[in-house]
This record gives structure tokens, C-alpha cells and sequence, in this order.
């Protein structure tokens, strides 16, 4: 498979964020066999795990695994479209449904989805990528954006690189947060003590803003709206379990309580707010809540 570097970093680094919320997700370790043993290059060379990427440099990976599944299916699925022109379309995501293929787990994911269009889908962020602008996880519900060809592919990235793609997000999390708006500013990367897990810390992150508007407070809950400023892995989640009030029914950052919470964690991606690419129209969309998370909402007010 080949994907091609959105930015600067440790080719290692790079490749371990990349698979991290794929179905199964490629460890650091691996990744670093996979490079030393020959099976990863770029630009058609053979580098060392601390390569340093630039953009647009074309990763190859190859191995026996990849090389026998590579070939997407395309598969009919009753994906809900909110929005769909020439350049891009707008999907309203299940809970469940996870974005992209990885290694070992080649299909029910939302690209095998999107194959089962009648659709051409940029090639930007790779074979195993098609269309795919930004990534929610398995169990948020709520809206993406996936783009049509590779020019829509990559002014959406540059919106969200110059924070102009808005992406607002619905929230029920352990706790009453006491003030109204907050913005945590807390630099995000791979958990020390879990390697699977993302954590706020000093070493080999990133920078990652969060916006916080408390929309309602109950006795034990609180159910707020989150606005990105970046896309880390898992942002929202981090943040939040960073802060005290972890999303309820996150089952890696939430409570061990939340574990047993069958509909998974409540948060949901209720708007995109982007620039259209083509037409510099302002395009706006908005998601209901899940059933699941309004049964919630209600069964708490009930009980104020």
C-alpha cells in the first residue's frame, strides 16, 4: 500500500499515528521491524526508523499481510448521505462503524462503504483511504467529510490545517463542570504506561486546543458542545478524561463503569461548518443527536 506524508515527522512516529485508529492498529515496535526488515521505504528507498518525512514524501508499505488483502471490496451499505456535490459528500457516521481498513480487517468499514458507490475518491491519503479527509472514531457517531478528487482532498486539509473547517462536536460527560466556556490547551501523544492509549504529555506530542460551551448541567453529568482547534487522536476523549469529566461511556478513557455502557461513549459529531473548494460557498450541516444519547438526555431531566 502507499500513503503519501501529510507532514513532518519520524517516519516511524508517522506510520504508528497513521494505523492508530484502524480496526487493528500497527504497534511503534512493528512498525520498526516492518523498516528495519525491509517491508517499508520511501520514495523507493530503504530508510531507518528515524527518517525524517517530508510532505508529500510516498510511503510503501509491504508486507506479506498487506500484500494479500490490498485489494478494497467495495460493499452496499445504508450510509447516511447529509450532503453530496461533484467535489465531496458529507456522511452522518453510525456508532460502530469504523472509518478506514487496516491490516487484517479489510472490510464493514465506511471505505468499503464509500467502494460500494458508484464514486471515483481521491488518492491523497492512500489505497487503503480513499476519500477520507479526517477520521471519527469506532464508537463516536456523527459527520465527516470525504471528497470526491484530490483537488476538493486537499484544500479541506488546508482548512483544517488554518482552522477554517469548524467541527463541533455533542458531549455527555462525568461530572458538573462548573464554568460556562472553558478552552483546554494541553499537548497530546502516546501514552507512556499504554502504547494503544493517548494521554496529555510532554514528550513527543503534539499541540492540541479544545474549546468547551456547557449546554446543560445535571446532578452528576454535564452535557457540553466541543470545538476543535487541531485533530489529535482521540482529542475530545483525552481532554476531557484530562480535565476530570471524561465522556460517559468511554470504555478506554471514562470510568470502569463505563465498560458496561452498551451504546459506547456519548459523543457525537453534530456539525461541519467548511469553505467549499470549488465554489467558496459556506456549507453547513448539522446532525441529530443518536436516539440512544437523547433517551439519555431525557432520562437524566427526568430525574433533576
Amino acid at each position: 500500500m502507499k500513503i503519501i506524508s501529510t507532514s513532518q515527522m519520524r517516519l516511524d512516529k508517522y506510520l504508528t499515528e497513521y494505523f492508530v485508529t484502524s480496526a487493528e492498529p500497527l504497534s511503534r515496535t512493528k512498525i520498526q521491524t516492518l523498516i528495519r526488515t525491509g517491508f517499508i521505504s520511501v520514495n523507493n528507498q530503504q530508510v531507518s526508523s528515524n527518517y525524517q518525512l517530508q510532505i508529500n514524501d510516498e510511503i510503501e508499505v509491504n508486507t506479506p499481510e498487506i500484500s494479500a488483502n490490498q485489494e478494497l471490496v467495495g460493499q452496499v451499505m445504508d450510509l447516511k448521505i447529509m450532503y453530496q456535490d461533484d467535489d465531496l459528500m458529507i456522511i452522518d457516521k453510525p456508532n460502530g462503524l469504523v472509518v478506514h481498513p487496516a491490516p487484517g480487517h479489510y472490510e464493514n468499514t465506511l471505505v468499503n462503504g464509500l467502494l460500494g458507490l458508484d464514486v471515483n475518491w481521491s488518492t491523497v491519503s492512500g489505497e487503503l483511504r480513499p476519500g477520507i479527509v479526517h477520521r471519527i472514531d469506532r464508537q463516536t457517531t456523527g459527520l465527516l467529510v470525504v471528497a470526491k478528487n484530490d483537488f476538493t482532498h486537499q484544500h479541506l486539509q488546508k482548512q483544517i490545517q488554518n482552522k477554517t473547517l469548524h467541527r463541533r462536536y455533542r458531549a455527555l460527560v462525568h461530572g458538573v463542570i462548573s464554568e460556562n466556556r472553558a478552552k483546554i490547551n494541553a499537548p497530546i501523544g502516546r501514552s507512556s504506561f499504554d502504547r494503544k492509549k493517548m494521554a496529555v504529555t510532554g514528550q513527543n506530542s503534539k499541540p492540541a486546543v479544545t474549546n468547551i460551551l456547557v449546554i446543560e448541567r445535571f446532578s452528576d453529568y454535564t452535557y457540553i458542545e466541543c470545538e476543535l482547534e487541531t485533530g489529535r487522536t482521540h482529542q475530545i476523549r483525552v481532554h476531557l478524561q484530562y480535565i476530570n469529566h471524561p465522556v460517559y461511556g468511554d470504555p478506554t478513557y471514562g470510568y470502569l463503569s463505563d465498560k458496561k455502557e452498551p451504546f459506547g461513549q456519548y459523543l457525537h459529531a453534530y456539525e461541519l461548518e467548511l469553505v467549499h473548494p470549488r465554489t467558496g460557498k459556506i456549507i453547513k450541516i448539522t446532525s441529530e443527536l443518536p436516539l440512544e444519547f437523547s433517551e439519555k438526555l431525557a432520562s437524566l431531566r427526568e430525574k433533576e
